[in-house]
């Protein structure tokens, strides 16, 4: 195993079928441990000990789509639906910015109240009142024309997990959506030089091996500058109530890997990890990742935003989230970036929007 996992830190690639080996047969503590070792010092020459800070606000938990998987699913009819409004995301984003975050990452359900003129007028009232933050949007599928806008609005970056690199078991998971436009989204995303996020679930019904390698690979193809990977924690209300789950071992395992093929990925560091871990989002941090994004949405929606069960820190004020989170980060032995965090391709001049080139 050591072998594999030195190659990979090397060359930063392995064949599939020795990723897939991986996969299947490390197991003892020993040689995870030098997986998460080697992931963890593969970070450190791109990015030291650093661990940047993101402000999340989810503003919206209305969504047209199906997908079997989520909490906020259109189908569901118990969700209480909320939606914030302009100047309520903008009071988030003040208390944020006193807080000391310079992104903030505005994510909802495929919302089609939120059209492109709502969003572009939000975008740029961010942009004028913190000109030197970046703005992340993680909203699902639209046309190219509506990414245009958001970025010429001011957008920095745009996170849409690809969920499965595997088609039979994307179509299986998804109603009604297309395997091809998710992808072409993310294609389309790149073309307009977006900081892009992809990424998947680890442990989803009838995932095997196989289809993680199908992920790593599309993931090492992509190469995108975020990268979420996080644990599937089944909801009850939804078509896959009563389904396992997806285990921390096993997704920082993925975690480590990715960091090992795509070495220069923000990789996330997920709530869902400490929602099944009291140490899990920690023990991301020891194996490859090296963000975190505290919740700045206002408490009383907090808990509306269920794509999972038992999510945690609901109830937490914003000010408590980044004292709580900054002390875990320290106490795991890594420093607090709350910069802007761009990935190491987009350095740029952060009160312009100089890299915006559309391509006809």
């Amino acid at each position: 195993m050591r072998n594999l996992i030195d190659t990979l830190y090397d060359t930063s690639n392995l064949r599939d079928d020795q990723l897939l080996m991986l996969l299947d047969e490390i197991k003892s503590s020993e040689d995870l441990q030098y997986l998460f070792d080697r992931a963890v010092a593969k970070k450190k020459t791109h990015y030291k000990d650093a661990v940047y800070m993101r402000g999340l606000i989810e503003f919206t938990n209305y969504c047209k789509q199906n997908c079997n998987y989520c909490g906020i699913r259109n189908s569901n009819t118990t969700v209480d639906r909320y939606r914030l409004d302009k100047n309520a995301i903008l009071s988030c984003c003040k208390e944020g910015y006193q807080l000391g975050y310079r992104t903030f990452v505005l994510q909802g359900g495929e919302d089609p109240y939120y059209t492109d003129a709502r969003l572009v007028d939000i975008i740029r009232a961010i942009k004028s009142q913190h000109p030197d933050c970046a703005i992340t949007l993680s909203i699902g599928e639209r046309s190219k024309e509506s990414y245009v806008a958001l970025k010429e609005a001011g957008t920095d970056r745009y996170l849409l997990r690809h969920e499965t690199a595997s088609k039979a078991l994307y179509e299986s998971l998804h109603p009604n959506m297309s395997f091809e436009n998710r992808r072409a989204c993310l294609y389309t995303l790149r073309e307009l030089n977006y900081q892009i996020g992809a990424g998947f679930m680890v442990g989803l019904p009838n995932q095997t091996n196989e289809d993680l390698v199908e992920d790593l690979r599309f993931l090492k193809s992509l190469s995108p500058e975020m990268i979420g990977i996080g644990p599937y924690i089944p909801h009850d209300e939804t078509p896959l109530k009563g389904a396992q789950g997806g285990t921390v071992e096993k997704t920082l395992i993925l975690l480590a890997l990715t960091r090992l093929l795509v070495p220069e990925a923000l990789l996330p560091s997920t709530t869902a990890m400490g929602t099944l871990d009291p140490n899990g989002r920690e023990k991301a941090l020891k194996a490859g990742a090296n963000v975190v994004m505290p919740n700045l949405s206002p408490t009383d929606v907090r808990e509306k935003y269920e794509l999972y069960k038992d999510k945690i820190c609901t109830g937490d004020e914003a000010a408590h989230c980044r004292q709580c989170i900054e002390g875990r980060i320290k106490k795991a032995g890594f420093s607090v970036d709350m910069g802007r965090g761009d990935h190491t391709k987009f350095k740029m001049d952060c009160t312009s929007n100089a890299l915006f080139n559309v391509i006809a």
